[in-house]
Order: structure tokens, then sequence, then C-alpha cells
């Protein structure tokens, strides 16, 4: 495992998910609804966002969605969160 993989990821209500790292490190991803389009648009379903799950240090969902790690641990180091805008 990576310093940046995904350990954990729980979906915490609107377009925000709370993920924790493997060396601890721990924040959230926030979506703007704007960010959604394209492949992206699918996560507007409150159903399907739930769906999130942790796939080799990634947040993933069905159908190959995912987030890379690296991006996303630097933001959280730096500001508790990482705003996908």
């Amino acid at each position: 495992m990576d310093w940046a993989d995904v350990l954990t990821v729980k979906p915490e209500g609107n377009l925000t998910l709370s993920v924790r790292f493997v060396d601890g490190l721990s924040g959230s991803v926030r979506f703007e609804p704007s960010r959604l389009r394209g492949v992206f648009e699918i996560l507007k379903d409150p159903e399907f966002f739930k769906k999130a799950y942790v796939e080799n240090g990634y947040v993933t969902w069905p159908g190959e969605l995912d987030l890379a790690p690296d991006a996303m641990y630097r933001e959280i180091k730096t500001h508790g969160e990482w705003v996908l805008r």
C-alpha cells in the first residue's frame, strides 16, 4: 500500500465523503454540483453516491468511476478537505 492510499470512505450526506488514508490522515471530499458533469453526473443521484467504496486505495463507485488518491491526500493534508469545483 502507498501512503496516500485511501483506507476507508463513508458518504456523509449531500455530495460529501469522509475519507481516511493508510497513514491515519482523515478529512472530507466535497463535490460542487457544477463539477458533476460527464461521467461524474451520475453522482448527483444520492442513492448512487452512497455506493462509494474503496478498491486498491481508490475511492470508487460501480462502473469503474473513481478518484485519484494523490490529489485528494495533498488537499486534505493542506486544507482538511478537498473541494471539487
